[in-house]
């Protein structure tokens, strides 16, 4: 990798991308799904709210705190401690890993609309032998890039940025010129789905959160910034624009068909909807746009898994073997565990028949704790800075909507949470016994190590007595 920085528009593009990738195409069928219009336009003011102040965050950590680079992890550490930080850069490793094994699968179920047929499913669900090898085959070939410079890898996809989202605004526009007030008022309420309004609400929390994860990816690469007050800038213009994005694509969609007719479309929904705008060709594009889209996020969250155990690795809180770069500064051992990882999870998927939903409930259920630890930070740091009013007001802010996410996501999501933590914490032992020489922890990490061992042990119980993850 050459040692160039990477300027604002490659930055902003890496978020764009990171967070516009398979989610958005079936945004219209998941919504409306759990909710109707009421719920659906009660749920994005929430998740507008939010995560602009989640972003908010990161824009003036990337101020108070320029010195550090890593983001999510950073954050954690800095004002939790390192026990707290290696959990947050274990969730957030798992969380792009699990998230990049989605997006290939993904990938695969899309090009298989163009070449499976009824007799032949090559590619199915993304699940076949067919879809493993050639996702294995993208895995190596996007590892082999991202070897050779993240400002190279960065130039790739503010590229493939630009191709992805031009298919969302033919798809925004049509929508506009077709969209029918009376058919928009249609079961506005939702009251053909016997459920509350709050319950309506609830459910669209998960689904917006995930389109969302990715709001970090400026602040995960800082170090690579060209100038670290691009980070924030970045981070303010990517939400600003996915929100825009998603809060049309699926509002005008409820314009055009009735909700329940969505809700029983296959997705990549947004396909059927421009069918029914366009004819064959609509379905074409989209499905097209598709396949450029999360091969494109997943080059992003590749960049993204491979920096966090290094950042981890550097602070001694992952083992010294992460702590490695090569001839081009790209953080080469974090790079091979995350697509050494990425392989094996492919393998299970080919064994176990999982899907892109499965992975999805996962990789979500992990981004959780990392988010509200960095909203808690600069709470932490502006009070102890006694920095603005305002950046006080953002660290509440996103502080309580880190809480309401995980009371919407429920018991189950948080319970998963703590069996997929456990690992991270075997890991951080390790490397405190690997650069300490013995195993010695400070009484709230005693007390927080006690708390979450009783968690894991509940849910394990809890996931083979009652939960069926499939």
């Amino acid at each position: 990798m050459s040692k160039g920085k990477i300027g604002l528009f490659s930055l902003t593009a890496l978020v764009l991308s990171s967070m516009i990738g398979s989610g958005i195409f079936s945004l219209p069928q998941n919504m409306a799904e759990v909710a109707g219009a009421e719920a659906l336009l009660f749920g994005w003011l929430i998740t507008g709210v939010g995560i602009i102040f989640l972003g908010l965050s990161f824009f003036f950590l990337s101020r108070l705190k320029p010195e550090l680079d890593g983001g999510v992890y950073t954050y954690a550490r800095e004002g939790f401690g390192d026990f707290v930080g290696a959990l947050s850069a274990w969730g957030y490793w798992l969380c792009t890993a699990i998230g990049s094994v989605g997006y290939l699968v993904v990938a695969f179920e899309g090009i298989g609309t163009f070449v499976d047929s009824a007799e032949n499913p090559l590619f199915g669900q993304g699940n076949t032998w067919a879809s493993i090898l050639g996702a294995s085959l993208v895995v190596w070939l996007i590892h082999a890039l991202i070897a050779r410079g993240i400002r190279e890898a960065a130039s790739v996809n503010l590229i493939a940025t630009i191709v992805k989202t031009l298919p969302l605004f033919l798809f925004i526009g049509l929508a506009v010129w077709y969209f029918s007030p009376s058919q928009f008022d249609h079961d506005f309420h939702g009251e053909s789905l016997n459920t509350p309004l709050l319950s309506q609400i609830k459910s669209t929390m998960l689904i917006t959160l995930w389109v969302f994860v990715g709001v970090e990816g400026a602040s995960i690469l800082s170090a690579h910034a060209k100038k670290k007050s691009d980070v924030g800038l970045a981070t303010l213009l990517g939400i600003l624009i996915t929100l825009v994005l998603y809060v049309s694509i699926t509002v005008l969609s409820l314009g055009i068909l009735p909700r329940e007719v969505i809700a029983q479309m296959p997705n990549p929904s947004m396909a059927g909807i421009l069918e029914h705008l366009m004819g064959t060709s609509g379905k074409v594009i989209i499905t097209a746009c598709l396949v450029v889209s999360v091969l494109a996020s997943y080059m992003s969250w590749t960049m993204f898994s491979a920096e966090i155990p290094y950042q981890a690795a550097k602070n001694r809180t992952f083992p010294a073997i992460l702590n490695k770069v090569n001839a081009n500064h790209t953080p080469i051992g974090g790079l091979w565990l995350t697509n050494i990882a990425i392989q094996l999870s492919l393998l299970l998927v080919l064994f176990t028949g999982k899907g892109y939903s499965a992975l999805i409930q996962i990789s979500t259920a992990m981004i959780l704790v990392p988010y509200v630890l960095v909203a808690s930070y600069l709470l932490k740091i502006a009070i102890a800075q006694q920095a603005p009013w305002y950046m006080k007001l953002t660290g509440l802010m996103a502080s309580l909507y880190g809480v309401w996410i995980v009371y919407a996501a429920g018991l189950d999501y948080l319970l998963l949470s703590a069996i997929l933590y456990m690992p991270g914490v075997a890991v951080f032992l390790y490397s405190r016994y690997q650069h300490q020489g013995r195993i010695q922890l400070q009484a709230v990490e005693k007390g927080l190590l006690f708390a979450l061992s009783g968690l894991f042990a509940w849910a394990v119980y809890h996931s083979l007595v009652n939960v069926n993850w499939g």
